[in-house]
């Protein structure tokens, strides 16, 4: 089984700038950290970085960043950070990203952004451009926000989008599920009727908190498979986001007093999860593993760079689970 990973993060909060992290993700998650989280079953295993937040500031130097680390991590296509409601500053980073081979595609995160945002004239025009570059656009949204992103696949409909995380839709606990709601299935089947717009399956672990079953999700699957098809669903493992919550049974890290902590083995759970529920459906795994991602994300051959970046001590995720906190 090959595994193309269509939402994957790294991190390195020495280097770049985060006002958002904290706990457990406040530290250093790159080269040692994903190579400690593959997927056992996966035979060949690749990924497409998706911006992680960083400020602004670092959008450009973020994609240089993993550019530098792409060969030895397995990145082979970038989505870089981008304000795309910025007018002729966003012109001019959309000419920086195109110096950078890897990039692929952008996501202005709109998951807190005003109302009304993603179907301003401003941003309208910016992903005008992003689609007259033939790069596609990550839509990170709360479920609220789906009719706005359907109103954006109307009003740019060249703009290849792909939605995050189903769009996030609030899906409970293993212990406590919630069932899709009625408004996101009619939200998500009025954005899939754009042929242009595909859609994750990814980031339902950490809308539960990372306390998540194979059958509690498996209904906000099927919704998504009836929505897009098969053809226009990806997997994704939103690493290391989806991997943060309950300690797992027999970890020796365990903290005293229950509070949220890495997952070793989620990732590859979340890919077990979505495989077993795709083999019992009779979906095609290789198309939700590997085939969608490469077709909506145009992988191909890209020149990489070779890593210059100085070594420094590292601040890993393994040196918190041994205790180095300080």
């Amino acid at each position: 089984m090959r595994a193309l990973d269509s939402h994957l993060h790294l991190w390195d909060p020495e280097l770049l700038h985060y006002t958002w992290l904290e706990g457990p993700l406040a530290w250093l998650f790159a080269e040692t950290e994903i190579e400690h989280a593959r997927i056992p079953r996966a035979t060949t295993e690749r990924a497409v970085f998706v911006q992680a937040e960083t400020v602004e500031d670092d959008f450009l130097e973020e994609v240089r960043w993993v550019a530098s680390l792409a060969q030895r991590v397995g990145v082979v296509g970038i989505v870089a950070g981008a304000r795309l409601d910025r007018g002729t500053d966003t012109t001019a980073h959309l000419e920086g990203l195109a110096g950078e081979p890897l990039v692929v595609g952008v996501r202005h995160n709109l998951q807190g952004e005003p109302d009304g945002l993603a179907v301003s004239a401003a941003f309208v025009t910016g992903a005008r451009e992003v689609a007259a570059r033939g790069w596609s656009f990550d839509a990170c949204v709360r479920a609220s926000q789906l009719p706005e992103i359907a109103r954006l696949a109307g009003a740019v409909p060249e703009l290849r989008t792909v939605l995050d995380h189903l769009g996030k839709p609030e899906v409970g606990t293993a212990d406590a599920p919630v069932a899709p709601t009625m408004e996101w299935v009619r939200d998500l089947d009025d954005l899939a009727r754009h042929p242009n717009v595909w859609c994750k399956l990814s980031g339902l672990p950490a809308e539960a908190g990372g306390d998540w079953s194979p059958e509690q999700l498996a209904p906000f699957l099927d919704a998504a498979a009836d929505a897009f098809g098969v053809e226009r669903l990806m997997w994704g493992s939103d690493w290391p986001v989806s991997v943060i919550g309950p300690a797992e049974e027999g970890d020796p890290h365990r903290t005293p007093d229950g509070s949220p902590m890495y997952q070793p083995t989620a990732r590859s759970r979340w890919a077990d999860a979505v495989i077993a529920w795709a083999e019992r459906r009779g979906h095609d795994v290789d198309a939700l593993m590997w085939r969608n991602a490469e077709e909506f994300y145009r992988i191909g051959q890209r020149p990489t760079q070779e890593d210059a970046r100085e070594e420094r001590p590292r601040r890993g995720i393994l040196g918190w689970l041994r205790g180095e906190r300080s």
